[in-house]
């Protein structure tokens, strides 16, 4: 009885031999290869799995009640039960910005033109709330409140604060009156006054209704300067009004017209506070009234314009 050499080395021409030995060679490297990745992908899809149910939310990750162990110390299950209901309510705060931010992304985009009414569905949803109250079983109310505030939420935490949905509610009128830098401002200065863990709904609120209602913040500032710029007016050390906050648009118009009389003076790029000091200078002037006139002209224009609008 013949036995066939391995790799099928026999006796054939020593061409013919080795081509053969080097193709099986070649498959049985490929095979092992092949083995090896697959079983990387398994330990690495294995691993993820575990990851993802990990931090999986779900009730079914929050210990059901049950009578103290005990009056003393809490014992280690218990400690254990604590953090983990501790995390199920911590994860609320991100849920109830999370939820804000889909609720202004599905009306944005009008995401919810193509759904069939809930209760009419012979017609599409008209709006994001009556999408929201149909198939959330959010009310209108709350649909505005989460979308009004979820940015604040998101920069808050951003920054590192432990922001949650009772404070960032009493932000949203100062999000609404001055911008999202604003409101983000008045938390920044209690956190700074009172302490990042002393922030409450309460002190939020007095720190607001503080704020003086002829008050004018730039909100192109960053939170930290505007915290500055209320505190000083809430202590008495900078008045609450001076000159208005340049709306972005005739921030973008002044620039453009500075870059003209940069290139009229063969200059390069003049600073926008150079063109304020100019035109204050020129406003100023009792020889040449052309700034001044045109400023009153101006005025008079505006006033004239907001009589036609009261009713």
């Amino acid at each position: 009885m013949t036995t066939k050499p391995k790799f099928g080395v026999g006796w054939g021409s020593p061409e013919e031999e080795t081509s053969t030995t080097a193709a099986e060679l070649a498959a049985a490297e490929a095979s092992s290869t092949e083995k090896t990745a697959a079983a990387i992908e398994a330990r690495v899809s294995a691993a993820v799995d575990e990851a993802v149910e990990a931090v999986r939310p779900g009730l079914d990750k929050i210990p059901d009640p049950v009578e103290p162990a005990g009056e003393g110390e809490l014992t280690a299950e218990e400690l254990e039960r604590l953090e983990l209901c501790n995390q199920g309510i911590d994860l609320h705060k991100t849920a109830w910005f999370m939820a804000g931010k889909a609720l202004d992304t599905v009306a944005t985009g009008r995401l919810f033109r193509q759904t069939p009414h809930k209760l009419d569905p012979d017609r599409f949803y008209a709006t994001i709330e009556e999408w929201a109250e149909a198939e959330k079983g959010i009310s209108v109310s709350k649909c505005n409140q989460w979308r009004a505030a979820w940015p604040i939420g998101e920069v808050l935490m951003a920054r590192g604060y432990d922001a949650n949905p009772g404070q960032v509610r009493e932000l949203v009128p100062v999000k609404n009156a001055y911008g999202l830098n604003a409101a983000v401002a008045v938390y920044v200065l209690v956190a700074n006054v009172e302490g990042p863990d002393k922030v409450t709904a309460a002190r939020l609120r007095e720190t607001i209704k503080l704020m003086p209602g002829d008050l004018q913040l730039d909100d192109d500032e960053d939170p930290e300067a505007l915290a500055k710029t209320i505190k000083g007016v809430l202590l008495g050390e900078l008045p609450p009004s001076g000159v208005p906050a340049i709306p972005p648009a005739v921030k973008r118009a002044v620039d453009a017209r500075a870059i003209r009389l940069a290139d009229e003076l063969n200059r390069g790029r003049i600073p926008r506070s150079e063109v304020q000091l100019h035109l204050l200078q020129a406003f100023a002037d009792e020889e040449d009234p052309t700034v001044f006139n045109a400023v009153l002209d101006r005025l008079r224009a505006a006033e004239k314009a907001q009589k036609k609008r009261r009713p």
